[in-house]
């Protein structure tokens, strides 16, 4: 009994004499070689161009993303330098109301708004920092310092 792909009786051996040789047309005698069609090269072409547009879409969102958290933490920082300025200026205590300003903070314009309001302790105000670019009214960086009265 033969196994499966071993020549025997159920398993007769199997001749292509068709692939190996041409007998007909101009290439008599010629041996035909395995290829990829046009279509199979096109194909992977395809699917090539589709994975690569896909990458090039990623790197474009993590530059994208990478600029947006930058200008995020150095809107954090100036929120931060607003709440340690008055933090450091001991003598003076916030009035209550709204402040407005610009800060130059690495190479950028940064407008910064500020709003002082009493708390129910009379020691005591809170200061909500919001810091925005100067072109845009997105707020990028929100902080609120509590500052015990000098």
């Amino acid at each position: 009994m033969a196994r499966y792909g071993h020549p025997g009786p159920l398993n007769p051996p199997r001749h292509n004499n068709a692939l190996k040789k041409s007998g007909t047309g101009l290439f008599r005698g010629a041996t035909t070689t395995a290829g990829f069609t046009l279509i199979e090269v096109l194909v992977a072409l395809a699917v090539l161009a589709i994975a690569m547009a896909a990458a090039l879409s990623s790197v474009g969102q993590s530059i994208s993303l990478s600029i947006s958290m930058r200008e995020r933490t150095v809107a954090l920082w100036v929120a931060e330098e607003r709440a340690a300025h008055h933090q450091l200026e001991s003598s003076v205590w916030p009035g209550l109301g709204t402040t407005d300003g610009t800060l130059d903070l690495a190479g950028q314009k940064w407008r910064w708004h500020e709003r002082v309001y009493g708390t129910e302790t009379a020691d005591l105000r809170l200061v909500d920092i919001e810091v925005r670019t100067v072109d845009s009214e997105h707020v990028l960086a929100q902080l609120t310092a509590a500052l015990p009265k000098p």
